[in-house]
């Protein structure tokens, strides 16, 4: 005969795991349980001492018990990561800041790379509909075009799969938990900055196929209309992602040459979608004999190690902490995997000033 301990732990692990829809977050106090199963308390502190020591529960001194979020058989706490690409200027720290604290919790992580391919992305998601998964966190590919995969990602949470998107969500997606950045707000932000150190003819180079590039181009036009400075369109320049893994793979800053033979004209400032870009454009700047600042100011996003590897250094907007994206999605990850419910985050960002970037007072 099984003892009452264990079929009362059998009953809460059903829950804790989220082999049922109803998914529990904190356990019912001992008295409720007793309560519940009518058994004395002894035998409730039996039952969540087996489930302690499986890891499915931490019991906190005075507040009760938790669900880690852990799977009793090891094989499912396994969480997928999906990025774009491993070249990435950003890519080394995000993916440390995001493995650490999981594989803290007693999560096993595995990064797939989707090459800013939609094709490639449908081929992991296929591999993953096998695998035990715990959790998923997806960096979407080309984020601001409908994307056709959305019915293995369906085959997915048809399983209650907690999942987390970086930066944005797809356009055409239902609601999902998103960790992302207060883009409009920065580029708004940026763009006052510069408006601040008399600059009135302002160029900007933004990313054309996602969330981000657009809201960045929106706060900058937005700014400029609200100060009744006028914008030319024909100083916008777009870039698109095989660009940007071309530039990443092999230094193919021709589209940079072309913004600053056909678009950057009189333009005293460059708002750019990142530090990558702007990096690469001091660089293309120097080569056609215009110096940052005294020529063109240069400002950027991301607060990136390049900020200090360019010369000058780069006027760039940061977050509280360089790792808050990351550790943001993961708190979002282990909530879901708990039974909580995570809202989605924009992070706002500070401006750090460098020397690529003067007033023309």
């Amino acid at each position: 005969m099984i003892p009452k301990y264990q079929r009362i732990a059998d009953r809460l692990r059903v829950q804790l795991t989220g082999e049922t829809r109803i998914r529990m977050t904190k356990l019912p106090t001992e008295k409720e349980l007793c309560s519940l199963y009518g058994v004395s308390r002894q035998t409730v502190r039996q039952a969540l001492q087996l489930l302690e020591t499986e890891g499915l529960i931490e019991r906190r001194q005075g507040s009760g018990a938790y669900a880690t979020g852990l799977h009793p058989d090891a094989s499912h706490n396994q969480i997928a990561i999906l990025l774009p690409t491993d070249s990435d200027y950003t890519y080394a720290r995000l993916r440390n800041d995001l493995q650490v604290p999981l594989v803290k919790e007693g999560f096993a992580v595995s990064f797939f790379l989707t090459g800013h391919s939609v094709a490639n992305e449908r081929a992991i998601l296929q591999q993953l509909l096998s695998v035990p998964l715990r959790g998923l966190i997806v960096e979407p590919v080309r984020s601001a075009l409908p994307n056709p995969n959305l019915d293995l990602y369906e085959k997915l949470w048809a399983n209650q799969l907690p999942t987390v998107f970086l930066h944005a969500a797809y356009e055409n997606f239902p609601p999902r938990t998103v960790i992302a950045e207060e883009n409009f707000a920065g580029a708004s932000q940026l763009t006052e900055y510069l408006i601040d150190r008399k600059h009135t003819r302002i160029a900007g180079i933004f990313r054309s196929d996602t969330h981000p590039g657009l809201d960045r181009y929106m706060g900058f036009t937005t700014a400029c209309a609200t100060a009744e400075i006028p914008w030319d369109d024909n100083c916008i320049r777009w870039y698109s992602s095989a660009e940007l893994l071309a530039l990443q793979k092999k230094q193919a800053t021709g589209f940079l040459a072309d913004f600053i033979r056909q678009n950057l004209g009189a333009c005293s400032a460059v708002i750019c979608q990142d530090d990558e870009i702007a990096y690469w454009l001091v660089k293309e700047l120097t080569r056609a004999g215009k110096n940052v600042p005294e020529d063109v100011s240069i400002v950027s996003f991301d607060n990136s190690f390049l900020c200090e590897f360019s010369e000058p250094g780069l006027t760039s907007l940061a977050h509280k902490s360089s790792s808050e994206l990351a550790v943001t999605a993961a708190d979002a990850l282990l909530t879901q995997m708990r039974g909580g419910t995570a809202p989605s985050v924009s992070l706002p960002f500070e401006i750090i000033e460098r020397g690529s970037c003067t007033s023309l007072g």
